[in-house]
């Protein structure tokens, strides 16, 4: 009866959902499942995560785990949902669950149960505002990952020398994949978390943060680290592997900021050439975004066995050592691509957006891919020149697709277009031009990561900041932009005297102005507007390449 009830719940929420989504997307299909995983379901809402504290012990040749983690919460309803819903995806089980440190019994037939990959947990009822823990013991065989981090999983790999290398990917997959949290990015540990691995002794251990303890014993080692500030779960992974360490320090916004390297030890020479680099990136990310968000927890690449992803504070790097993307030019087609090191500057840059600046749901995850997809530009732009930039923008292009909106659908885990990407940096390129201010720009870039400092917000949350602090109204600019796949067009109506022109492709209101290639700026409608400016030569009225539009001339 319980699970009927749950399931009904979750019906109606989830029908209500769907139709607040047909506007902006096509119909899809989702299950009760992706309900389970994307939304803030009654036995997620009354609990705020506090810390995470998690164990795991691997067995390489077995590819299995064991872990523990304890889940420090507190209650913020006064009512809420007799279960505590819990992510652990199968094949992993749970073995014993203690509750504020005392072995958790079954209610009398109220049992612990689970569904797929959530399991329900029955829990006493407590008052608003109190603290408490629930430990979860587990074993199991990790999903393995297929092609990280793109399809990701436990990644039980070999170095070239044929030792064990070990590490995570599951942006999207949820790090419930590997241990049991609450699975949903809008619920960050305020208080941070702590990683502690136990490992054959021959390896080595690393994660995010600073390391708090290491223990020898009868072969093995057990290494903790620790991150103080709020982190993603996704982003708390193991690196184990033959590694060593080099460091240096940034002077920083902030202060000193301790940069940590680990990488294989036949890739030492090679790292202290190539990571160079770091200090370059700080340097140019500090300018346009203001000081690196997590200078507690320091800075660290780490060695993986797959491109790149953008853990907090301990950045998986797997470019091989070279410019641009594993050494070519790419995803932009310019040469510019080839002048720096891709995975040290796009996933760095998501330290700043994404890790500082997190969305509450993977909907919205255009704020992290399209703004640290800019950054790419804004680091050109700041060892060279503003032209350098915009080419290497301008070679982002070719791979936008136009699909389907770059805002997916929300309450069930679902991402919109890979244009968030390229598409997303030439949104915010194009909002850089129309507010026409490069300083008012670089001052809105620093503000986002004032303002929401550690926190996790909305699409709205962000558009309405920006629409404020710049004195425009950019609402349809993002309803046009965001939430269509349609791109407007700029039509041109000409004859020997005169010119008109208007928006089309677009939403109802849309008024971005634009300007040309001579300088001048046109504030076109979705009505015919007459050209009212004798000078300008209608012969060459081409608009100004760094807006991202179409045009049309109609004779």
């Amino acid at each position: 009866m319980k699970k009927l009830a749950v399931t009904l719940s979750f019906f109606v929420f989830f029908f209500s959902l769907q139709l607040l989504a047909q506007p902006l997307n096509k119909k899809q299909s989702f299950t009760y499942a992706d309900t389970l995983r994307g939304s803030i379901t009654p036995g997620r809402s009354w609990w705020d995560v506090l810390r995470y504290d998690v164990e795991v012990t691997p067995d390489y040749n077995k590819k299995a785990i064991a872990g523990k983690t304890t889940i420090h919460y507190k209650i913020v309803q006064d009512k809420y949902s007799d279960y505590m819903q819990i992510d652990l995806q199968e094949p992993l089980r749970i073995d014993t669950i203690f509750y504020d440190k005392k072995l958790y019994i079954n209610y009398p037939g109220k049992p612990y149960y689970n569904d797929g990959n959530v399991w329900f947990i029955p829990l006493p009822k407590a008052a608003k505002n109190s603290v408490h823990s629930v430990t979860i013991a587990y074993h199991g065989s990790p999903r393995e990952a297929v092609h990280a981090p793109w399809d990701g999983g436990w990644i039980w790999a070999r170095d070239e020398r044929g030792r064990p290398w070990m590490t995570v990917a599951c942006q999207g997959l949820g790090a419930s994949v590997w241990y049991p949290c609450k699975d949903h990015q809008s619920d960050e540990p305020d208080n941070g978390a702590s990683l502690t691995m136990n490992v054959p002794d021959t390896l080595i251990a690393i994660a995010g943060g600073k390391l708090k303890n290491k223990v020898l014993k009868n072969g093995l080692a057990s290494y903790t680290w620790e991150v103080t500030n709020p982190i993603n779960n996704y982003n708390i992974i193991p690196y184990i592997g033959k590694y060593v360490n080099f460091t240096e320090t940034f002077n920083g916004e902030k202060g000193t900021l301790n940069c940590s390297y680990w990488v294989l030890d036949y890739n030492l020479d090679k790292a202290k050439k190539q990571f160079t680099q770091v200090p370059q990136m700080l340097k140019a990310f500090e300018y346009w975004f203001g000081p690196y968000p997590f200078y507690e927890d320091d800075y660290k690449l780490v060695d993986a066995p797959h491109l790149g992803m953008e853990h907090q504070s301990a950045i998986a790097y797997g470019n091989g050592y070279a410019n641009g993307y594993l050494g070519k030019a790419y995803p932009s087609s310019s040469e510019w691509a080839l002048k720096f090191d891709y995975i040290i500057v796009h996933e760095s840059g998501h330290e700043w957006f994404a890790n500082n600046i997190t969305t509450k749901d993977v909907a919205d995850m255009w704020v992290h891919e399209g703004f640290t997809n800019y950054s790419e530009v804004l680091f050109t732009e700041f060892y060279n020149n503003k032209e350098a930039g915009t080419d290497y923008l301008l070679g982002l292009r070719h791979k936008i697709q136009n699909d389907k909106p770059v805002i997916g659908i929300y309450g069930v885990n679902k991402e919109g277009s890979g244009d968030m990407y390229a598409k997303g940096a030439n949104i915010i390129h194009t909002l850089r031009q129309v507010i026409n201010d490069d300083e008012k720009f670089r001052t809105l870039l620093r503000g986002l990561n004032q303002n929401f400092y550690h926190k996790v917000v909305t699409t709205k949350q962000v558009e309405d900041y920006i629409s404020q602090k710049t004195g425009k109204n950019f609402s349809k600019f993002f309803d046009q932009y965001l939430r269509t796949a349609q791109i407007p067009t700029l039509e041109i109506r000409k004859d020997k005297d005169n010119m008109e022109y208007k928006w089309s492709n677009c939403i109802k209101g849309f008024d971005m102005p634009v300007r040309l290639s001579n300088g001048a700026w046109l504030q076109p409608t979705t009505e015919w507007t007459k050209l009212k400016d004798d000078n300008l030569e209608l012969k060459n009225l081409d608009v100004d390449k760094n807006f991202y539009i179409k045009t049309k001339t109609i004779s």
